[in-house]
């Protein structure tokens, strides 16, 4: 057993099953086929359920699933069987309030396809490498909103001018 829970993916299907954001942090889907074979799996598995009010949780395949809809979105978080449920269901439930948070509370397919960057770096934020950083949905929403706003500041940029903010950022990088 581990010292430190893991995360083996995190999921964000749209009402029909379908992939709106998915993060692998393991090798037990090695192939994009098995990984769509598993998200329709848990899919099946869990849409006949009605896990709108509270964190649901399953097992499929030795894994256990933990599971939130929202709207016309399913959110899930997947561990290893050995894992703790209520673990993965505070990461489960941080993902889902810091989503809400970042799309103002609209959370429906249409808003998150649109806003998919901050929800990719929401995924980033609260897990690396299946290790969980940070479960608090205002901390994650606040990162992922200062990392979206320093992009946008980049974009209004000339390319000189981000080359050479590039540089300096690298330079520091180097530096510590």
């Amino acid at each position: 057993m581990e010292l430190c829970p893991c995360v083996k993916n995190i999921l964000l299907l749209d009402f029909e099953g379908k992939r709106v954001a998915a993060k692998y942090f393991c090798d037990d889907w090695p192939t994009n086929g098995a990984k769509e074979a598993f998200e329709k799996a848990v899919f099946n598995k869990t849409q006949k359920t009605n896990a709108r009010s509270e964190v649901e949780v399953t097992m499929l395949e030795n894994n256990i699933v933990v599971y939130k809809f929202v709207q016309d979105l399913h959110f899930f978080v997947t561990g290893g069987e050995e894992e703790n449920e209520v673990i993965l269901a505070t990461v489960l439930q941080g993902f889902v309030d810091a989503v809400g948070l970042l799309l103002r509370g609209n959370v429906e397919k249409r808003e998150a396809l649109e806003y998919l960057d901050l929800i990719l770096l929401c995924i980033d934020e609260i897990v690396d490498g299946g290790i969980i950083l940070e479960t608090d949905a205002n901390v994650i929403a606040g990162k992922v909103a200062s990392h979206s706003t320093v992009a946008e500041g980049l974009s209004e940029q000339t390319f000189s001018q981000a080359l050479a903010t590039a540089r300096e950022h690298l330079a520091r990088s180097l530096l510590k």
